[in-house]
């Protein structure tokens, strides 16, 4: 079997798909995207390309190292992402030609079903209870929140209450038996999320997400010390090297995104990671409907898992929602808050080809805001 064809599709709200062809008529679909950078990650897949075409598909480690090591300058979030869905593409091709879904071949399932959390918003305490009620409603048994809009360096009195308000409110409907967690977003400086990580362990958060930039990891030790809330990191870290630091730290989550973080392939091996150092697996996954198929299949092979990432419903879906490109949603229906395990072959998930092709001639040009400070400086988003 060799690798014929690979085609990109850009399609709303803001992903990129990859399909690989093989010769035995074999599909295998990634999600290789760079929030805001798709023409670039399409690009970069391109390039790729070129070395793949012709290839057996069914030599995944191989093709990894070679994609990865290949070039003299390497890694980065383009090139990651770029392998990311080609190595999804490949487990999926793999799948298929074995009979046997992905979690299988990465040695068999741990668990019968993954929790998932969804994404709640809301600038004010009321309107955020609102969601977080349909939430439960729904079934969910966690969430997930901004923890805050644009935030001074050194943040005010008003900004810190405000992130506290926000998180009583989630917990006041929540109760005692769900959980909330806290997305910093890296708009906090390391004073500031100590402060503010104080303010909110009374609320019991599940974890605090990016308490500061990743070009900051240097400063996690002394925060994870500090903190009485578990920490969560990942998101924009692309190989077990960058995530060695954050892990020697003591950060209690790893957030390795499976169209980032070099696919299947790396992720699989950062959860092996995570787990020496007695760090928990909760994939970064606010994308489509493979990068979460891929990320299922990791789960339900991991053991150090956590909690499933998904964005049914998230702010960004406006144009298209997790589930317009799937031919059939039945993976997705999650019963009480988890997704039952998936044995379909491959990836588990059928793409609806044709809604694909033609949203790829729409396309879309995603670009995240610049936010700005009352002073029109420069504020991280």
């Amino acid at each position: 079997m060799k690798i014929t064809r690979i085609e990109t599709f850009q399609v709303p709200p803001r992903w990129l798909f990859c399909r690989v062809e093989t010769d035995d008529g074999v599909v295998g679909w990634g999600e290789p995207v760079v929030e805001g950078r798709a023409e670039v990650v399409r690009a970069a897949v391109d390039v790729l390309a070129e070395y793949l075409v012709g290839q057996d598909p069914l030599r995944i480690q191989d093709h990894w190292q070679v994609l990865t090591k290949g070039g003299f300058y390497r890694g980065g979030p383009v090139l990651s992402s770029a392998v990311a869905g080609l190595d999804q593409a490949l487990w999926d091709i793999a799948g298929k030609t074995y009979g046997a879904p992905v979690h299988a071949l990465l040695g068999g399932p741990v668990r019968e079903r993954v929790r998932v959390y969804a994404w709640v918003g809301g600038d004010e305490p009321a309107e955020l209870s609102e969601q977080i009620a349909a939430q439960v409603e729904a079934g969910f048994t966690a969430v997930k929140m901004n923890g805050a809009g644009v935030t001074s360096p050194i943040a005010t009195a008003a900004e810190t209450a405000a992130v506290v308000d926000r998180v009583a409110a989630a917990r006041e409907v929540l109760g005692p038996g769900r959980d909330v967690a806290v997305d910093f977003h890296g708009r906090f400086t390391a004073a500031s999320a100590r402060r503010v990580l104080a303010e909110l362990a009374p609320l019991h958060p599940l974890f605090v997400e990016e308490p500061v930039l990743p070009e900051h990891g240097h400063l996690l030790p002394g925060l994870v010390e500090a903190s009485p809330v578990p920490l969560a990191t990942g998101e924009r870290l692309y190989s077990r090297a960058e995530f060695l630091p954050a892990l020697t730290a003591g950060v209690a989550v790893a957030q390795p995104d499976l169209s980032h973080a070099g696919g299947i392939t790396e992720v699989h091996r950062i959860a092996s990671l995570a787990d020496t150092y007695g760090a928990q697996l909760a994939p970064h996954c606010p994308l489509g409907p493979i990068a979460l198929a891929a990320s299922l299949q990791v789960a339900f092979a991991t053991p150090n898992f956590l909690i499933q990432e998904q964005s049914r419903g998230i702010h960004y879906n406006k144009d298209a929602d997790l589930l317009s490109y799937l031919a059939d949603p039945t993976p997705f229906r999650f019963v009480d808050g988890h997704a039952p395990r998936n044995d379909a072959p491959g990836l588990g998930i059928t793409v609806d080809e044709t809604a694909v092709r033609a949203a790829d001639r729409a396309g879309h040009a995603w670009r995240n805001p610049v936010w700005r400070h009352a002073d029109d400086s420069f504020a991280e988003w």
